[in-house]
């Protein structure tokens, strides 16, 4: 059985189609359906259902992706890296939002760019859970951060930690509102603070509103700047009221540059997972910097 074959079989089962496995490999459309079904000929079962979306596996084709995929994966990574290469001259490319990459991620990997001999380079990029997910999967990066599950077989997802949200101001904003009291039915007070926030949809806003107080925010954004660190500038210089993930503001609490506005029972929080293109943690810089990521988030906090 052809190799290329079996390989373009294996990009499609994860993909679920046709067109996105074509991107990934690097060939037509056409030849790529030209290759599944001239493997299906050879086999004597249809592989895929073709549908108006994408494709689905069939029995047939599940298990042969089951039993090839980890053999394809580990002759892929011998042919990219060679039986004799270093690991160390390797190149992850890592993707994620600006702030969080910024400030937990890189600093935990930089220790594994060192010269140990098992060391690598590191690229970064920075963009939001939509975009880092499409580059990961158009090959464009190694490993990504996202807020968002993938769906599909052709990357995997494991959860790397939650973040708090903490709804925060200076402390002479904070002076306007009687914070210990606040309750779900007293929003409307906050409301009359001015918004800082990373998009004119107020995400991070709206999302507090509704998982603490069940409704909308009635104040629209004042502030409106796209990095979650210029916000709690913002913040911190008296702008408004802010809500921030709590690792990005400890230290402004801690030095009584902004205070919370309000401490609920049960804090809003938001997960971070760690995508890779399924198989390529087969790939030993990038199994070893996932496994890395997973240890630093476990003291997080």
């Amino acid at each position: 059985m052809d190799l290329a074959l079996l390989r373009t079989f294996v990009t499609v089962h994860r993909a679920g189609s046709f067109t996105r496995a074509a991107a990934l490999l690097g060939l037509s459309q056409p030849a790529v359906t030209s290759q599944i079904r001239t493997l299906e000929r050879q086999l004597g079962r249809p592989l895929f259902l073709r549908q108006a979306r994408g494709v689905t596996p069939t029995t047939m084709g599940d298990e042969l992706a089951h039993k090839a995929a980890p053999h394809l994966d580990a002759l892929v990574e011998i042919a990219e890296t060679g039986p004799d290469n270093d690991a160390s001259l390797r190149t992850l490319h890592l993707a994620g939002p600006p702030e969080f990459t910024a400030e937990r991620a890189l600093p935990a990997l930089t220790e594994l760019t060192g010269e140990d001999g098992q060391g690598f380079a590191l690229r970064a990029s920075f963009g939001n859970a939509e975009e880092t997910l499409e580059g990961l999967a158009a090959g464009h990066h190694d490993l990504a951060i996202s807020t968002a599950r993938p769906r599909g077989a052709l990357l995997t997802a494991t959860t790397l930690c939650d973040e708090e949200h903490v709804l925060v101001a200076a402390p002479h904003r904070a002076e306007q509102l009687d914070s210990a009291e606040l309750g779900p039915k007293d929003a409307p007070a906050l409301d009359e603070l001015p918004v800082i926030e990373v998009h004119e949809s107020l995400p991070f806003v709206s999302r507090y509103w509704a998982s603490v107080f069940d409704s909308r925010p009635a104040a629209p954004g004042t502030v409106i700047v796209p990095d979650l660190r210029a916000v709690l500038a913002c913040a911190i210089a008296g702008a408004g009221l802010a809500v921030l993930p709590r690792y990005l503001c400890a230290l402004a609490l801690k030095r009584g540059e902004v205070v919370p506005l309000h401490e609920p029972a049960i804090p809003p929080l938001r997960t971070y997972f760690l995508v890779v293109r399924t198989g390529t943690l087969a790939m030993p810089h990038i199994a070893r910097a996932h496994e890395w990521l997973h240890r630093a988030a476990a003291h997080w906090g």
